[in-house]
């Protein structure tokens, strides 16, 4: 049976949501491209894509018996695209503070979703919060440079196992299971 298309993800907390939300309304010109709501905000640790029933359970399983480390501090940086600002796809909000951390905690859960059977993934891990979604691809430059760094930061505490639904309109993500960082 399926699950759907699933992904794991550190979530952001309302304030640090109503910070970017400010600071990007305060910039002079509008995010360009399609942008992603603020109540969609996340962090991908691992995107699963679309899942049947055993695999998901046996990842779920893992990852409850797992070890994820401990809570820590996260930061957001300054903004930067995907696949660079003169031809981007994406746009993002970079990290400062926390990278190092976030990137073993991915390394981490690459290793779980390997062991629950899933294909590896192949692009290098670069943790982000997309802000948009630009096709077709646009020069960003000037406005990744017109915005100073994000001011918001949290405490990671937990990465939670979202199901995602598309239809018209902006996705919807449903979270599926929370998992603690002890």
């Amino acid at each position: 049976m399926s699950v759907g298309r699933v992904f794991v993800a550190v979530t952001m907390p309302d304030e640090a949501r109503h910070a970017v939300a400010h600071h990007l309304s305060e910039v002079d010109s509008p995010v360009p491209g399609r942008p992603v709501p603020p109540e969609n905000w996340h962090i991908t640790l691992r995107f699963i894509g679309k899942t049947e029933s055993v695999p998901y359970e046996k990842m779920l399983g893992l990852l409850d018996q797992a070890d994820l480390g401990s809570p820590f501090r996260l930061r957001l940086g300054s903004l930067g695209a995907f696949p660079g600002p003169k031809r981007a796809s994406v746009l993002w909000v970079g990290t400062e503070t926390g990278s190092a951390e976030l990137s073993d905690l991915a390394a981490f859960i690459e290793e779980i979703v390997d062991d629950a059977g899933f294909m590896p993934e192949e692009r290098p891990f670069h943790p982000h919060l997309t802000l948009a979604r630009i096709r077709p691809h646009l020069d960003v430059t000037a406005y990744v440079e017109s915005v100073p760094p994000v001011p918001a930061a949290w405490d990671v505490s937990d990465i939670v196992v979202y199901r995602s639904h598309w239809g018209r309109g902006p996705a919807r993500y449903e979270e599926l299971e929370r998992f603690e960082l002890t």
